[in-house]
């Protein structure tokens, strides 16, 4: 059922505000050999790495809560949203950026994450790519506060909580977030906790 001869016949710039939007009209060869032409919006905000922080002997999770805009104007009330932390690479490998955004965000410094897989968050509609890591942490990793930025005007929580609660919070909807759940799942698929 592959599709062949994909041509992107016109790109038309929709916004560069924040990120670039764009207007792609592209044609392709079904497999009957007729040729298909289309028009879909890709909203490019660049690749990003998230992770979570495990720590088994207390068997706890590091994760965050801030408020996302998106999620307030389709449901979330508070508009808070706990998750794993994360960031976009910007110029940086998916492992400095990750190594960056975990001190950053949680105050704590880790030398080593590991990669677990990468995924497409919303293909239909966003290039992203996003890097998945998790890294073991213990207390004397703690090198800040975190919470974030100022400069990127960033006011991020930061939560311990014991694995079990965190797995617990997927089935009460107090976390939402699709690359928090992943990376919950993933620790507890890999018996990692």
């Amino acid at each position: 059922m592959a599709i062949k001869n994909i041509e992107i016949v016109k790109t038309e710039i929709l916004s560069d505000n924040w990120y670039t939007l764009k207007k792609l009209t592209y044609q392709y060869t079904k497999p009957d050999g007729t040729i298909q032409q289309q028009s879909r919006e890709a909203y490019d905000r660049g690749n990003g790495a998230a992770i979570l922080l495990y720590n088994t002997t207390s068997q706890t999770v590091i994760l965050t809560r801030q408020f996302r805009i998106p999620t307030y104007i389709n449901g979330n009330e508070s508009g808070m949203l706990i998750e794993a932390c994360a960031g976009l690479l910007d110029q940086d490998s998916p492992q400095d950026c990750i190594r960056r955004e975990t001190e950053e965000e949680t105050g704590y410094q880790i030398q080593e994450a590991k990669k677990i897989f990468e995924a497409y968050m919303s293909p239909g509609s966003v290039t992203e790519i996003l890097h998945f890591f998790i890294a073991e942490y213990t207390n004397n990793m703690k090198v800040s506060d975190g919470g974030g930025l100022e400069e990127e005007e960033e006011h991020i929580e930061i939560l311990e909580i014991n694995i079990q609660d965190a797995l617990q919070m997927i089935d009460t909807g107090e976390i939402k977030d699709g690359k928090t759940i992943m990376l919950l799942q993933y620790i507890r698929l890999k018996n990692i906790m």
